[in-house]
């Protein structure tokens, strides 16, 4: 697969779907800055508009296109022509259909995304004929470092450690309706490729911080920093996350956006590949906010159950493949801060 060969940046295009959502926008602009030209999707092009306003200034090399992921051939003119797709598109919802039975889940939308969507995209793909690859954005809900029974499996946690959808929707944990959309989607993408042939290279990102072009606070920060703002919906999210895979493992948005175009490019990149620079325990991540930026913990942390191990969430398939990450824990955290803190989310009252 060989996506520039010797043609320059300006004539190869890239679709982005879910243009403005947090990944996606800082996405359209790396590529952008890179040279490249986007069409970039989204479900409401007058409200992204304003998130994407950064396109005005590199000569019309931006496209911004309606798409709905539910919608049959909602994506075939956004593909049309391009050089690569990145799907980068989700429901970000953690709480719809949470305290629901599985079986109300499976009729809900968010199921729909999960399968009728992913398929949209891929069949559109196909359809346009000169798409070489389709990089998706998966998700860290599809790892686990434990068995069903709740077993450790290994303090290094890679690609193999993949979690199963029998697994989230017996255990129903906070957040679950996320994780069971995201292992759906990463089955529905598999299943497509392997019988369509169509390359496609899956990247798994951890908790995603840094700064951000959306209008409010990105539903990854807002996690990330719940230990400190006293949201007692997303609280349970990161406890179950740091329960499930031993750690709490995070990466910078630079470097996310970094990898999906790195794999985009490599003509060697081939399956799964976990993008995570730094992996700590709560208890870590909450001291070190609380030592570095004085952030007082809101929520009563439980002690870890006996026999806990920390593990480390692996990125070694990533980087011998080339990748090097450019920001660590210390960076990735100073600018999750820094930029909820200007948009009031530290000083805001705990929700009811």
């Amino acid at each position: 697969m060989e996506i520039s060969g010797d043609r320059p940046k300006k004539e190869i295009t890239y679709c982005v779907t879910g243009g403005s959502g947090y990944i996606g926008s800082w996405l359209v602009k790396s590529l952008l800055e890179k040279g490249y030209k986007v069409h970039a999707t989204t479900r409401d092009p007058e409200k992204a508009s304003k998130v994407l306003s950064f396109g005005n200034d590199h000569g019309g090399r931006l496209k911004v296109f309606k798409a709905d992921m539910i919608e049959p051939g909602s994506y075939d003119a956004a593909v049309e022509g391009c050089d690569g797709v990145f799907h980068v598109a989700a429901h970000m919802e953690f709480g719809v259909y949470s305290r629901q039975n599985p079986d109300s889940y499976l009729k809900s939308d968010v199921h729909k995304l999960a399968t009728a969507g992913t398929l949209n995209v891929l069949e559109a793909c196909l359809k346009a004929k000169t798409v070489k690859r389709v990089v998706m954005t998966s998700s860290v809900s599809i790892i686990t470092a434990r068995d069903v029974g709740g077993k450790l499996k290994s303090t290094v946690v890679d690609e193999s450690c993949l979690n199963s959808i029998d697994s989230i929707l017996r255990a129903r944990a906070h957040g679950w309706v996320y994780a069971a959309s995201k292992i759906i989607a990463d089955q529905t993408a598999l299943k497509f490729v392997n019988e369509k042939g169509l390359d496609l290279v899956s990247i798994i990102p951890s908790t995603v911080g840094g700064p951000f072009l959306t209008p409010t606070v990105p539903a990854s920060l807002q996690v990330l920093l719940s230990p400190f703002t006293g949201d007692r919906g997303l609280y349970p999210i990161i406890t179950a996350v740091n329960s499930r895979l031993g750690c709490i493992p995070i990466v910078h948005i630079e470097d996310i956006c970094d990898a999906h175009i790195f794999l985009m490019e490599e003509r060697e990149a081939k399956g799964r590949y976990i993008c995570s620079a730094h992996s700590c325990d709560l208890h870590q991540l909450t001291d070190f906010c609380n030592q570095q930026y004085s952030l007082p913990v809101k929520h009563k942390l439980s002690d870890e159950p006996e026999g806990w191990t920390p593990t480390t969430l692996s990125s070694e398939r990533l980087k011998k493949l080339g990748f090097q990450f450019k920001h660590g824990m210390k960076k990735i955290l100073k600018d999750t801060v820094d930029c909820s803190a200007e948009l009031g989310l530290l000083s805001s009252t705990p929700p009811n």
